[in-house]
């Protein structure tokens, strides 16, 4: 989490960063923390090259933290979250969606995206967001509100600049699948308005892709991206599968890949999640390995694994399934890159629940924890 020193009346005080926004949210969450006795400042992020995906972020003094969590718990800013109810209406499309942000691996992500793409006989959408102070988040003055001239011109900057970006990926994609760099899929590309996470799980809301591919910087992020990350957000907020491809991975796809982490809590949704994987790799000779985390190694668990390892075998009599349990001897992420090193594991996958800020901050969920920490390639599979 983010800090940093502030010193009032003599006092010093640490702030805290505890949400990152469009400015109406922000100014909304401040006013409801305020509204408890809880101080609050936005600090404005910079809408040109932001490190962060979001406008402005809250911030409260430290010693506020426990409170404003749980009041931040029962806020509710996720109207963009689907549920199984609107899922059930759109039929999902043969599209790969491939946000772009034009940066150092953004073809390796289009290389995977690709790759699967023609392995499943799908179509390729690449979307690229943004903001500019056109947005419509300005600040209102009465029943309107004032751009300036500036604020025009700087947009059509960003937009020409951003335009150009994205024909000049285009351009050396048409030249990679000319040159048999990448498979021969058809591809179309969008260019929306608007911040990156939101305007994403907006668009697989509406449009049902069969999968998402998003990069990300792996075991080279900073701690202040567990909350800011768009890929994280987008894992938290939409039900479609999501591959996170960081940017260290290994230069390959799922055809040749030889070993999977599928990991597993005994839970019944994973088998959903399961076959869901398997409509992704079946027609390659993978490994699975199915593995639980356990503090320490437990005979039930193994038992429960046998079990589980017995009714996938039953499902998929061709695939190549093993059990593991993973002694949790260690830090999460340390123990699974040991077993990712130890098998030559190619990809994590597993199926995630949707989760609130608190636990988020303080007890990330393995998806999170793995997007952040690991060079291993991410399969994570929502809301089921």
């Amino acid at each position: 989490m983010e800090k940093d020193d502030k010193k009032t009346d003599n006092t010093e005080q640490k702030l805290v960063t505890v949400a990152i926004h469009s400015y109406e949210k922000a100014v909304i969450l401040k006013t409801i923390l305020e509204s408890e006795g809880i101080p609050a400042v936005i600090h404005g992020v910079s809408i040109i090259q932001p490190t962060v995906p979001g406008n402005v972020r809250v911030r409260i003094n430290e010693s506020d933290l426990p409170r404003a969590l749980t009041i931040i718990e029962q806020v509710d800013f996720t109207s963009n979250v689907e549920s199984m109810d609107d899922l059930d209406k759109v039929k999902i499309k043969n599209e790969i969606l491939i946000p772009v942000d034009f940066s150092s691996y953004t073809l390796k992500t289009c290389e995977f995206g690709f790759n699967l793409a023609y392995d499943t006989g799908c179509e390729v959408k690449l979307i690229h967001s943004f903001f500019t102070p056109y947005y419509p988040i300005a600040i209102p003055f009465g029943d309107s509100f004032s751009v300036q001239t500036s604020d025009k011109e700087l947009y059509k900057d960003i937009r020409v600049k951003i335009e150009s970006e994205m024909n000049a990926l285009v351009k050396n994609i048409h030249k990679r699948i000319a040159n048999k760099e990448l498979p021969d899929v058809k591809f179309t590309h969008l260019l929306m308005e608007g911040l990156p996470e939101e305007e994403i799980i907006s668009y697989s809301k509406k449009q049902r892709p069969r999968a998402i591919v998003m990069g990300t910087r792996g075991s080279n992020a900073k701690d202040l991206d567990l909350i800011g990350s768009v890929t994280a957000e987008v894992i938290d907020g939409c039900r479609t599968p999501i591959f996170a491809i960081p940017e260290n991975s290994k230069d390959q796809d799922i055809s040749q890949m030889k070993n999977i982490l599928f990991l597993i809590n005994f839970r019944e949704r994973e088998f959903k999640a399961f076959d869901i994987m398997m409509n992704f790799i079946k027609p390659y000779p993978i490994k699975i390995y199915l593995a639980h985390v356990a503090k320490k190694e437990d005979v039930w668990d193994a038992i429960k694994l046998s079990g589980t390892q017995k009714y996938l075998e039953e499902q998929y009599p061709d695939l190549d399934i093993d059990y593991k349990v993973i002694d949790r001897d260690k830090q999460l992420e340390v123990v699974l890159e040991e077993f990712v090193e130890e098998y030559k594991v190619d990809m994590i996958a597993l199926s995630s629940s949707r989760r609130g800020l608190f636990a988020r901050i303080f007890n990330p969920g393995i998806a999170r924890r793995m997007l952040f920490h690991s060079d291993t390639p991410l399969l994570v599979i929502k809301g089921v």
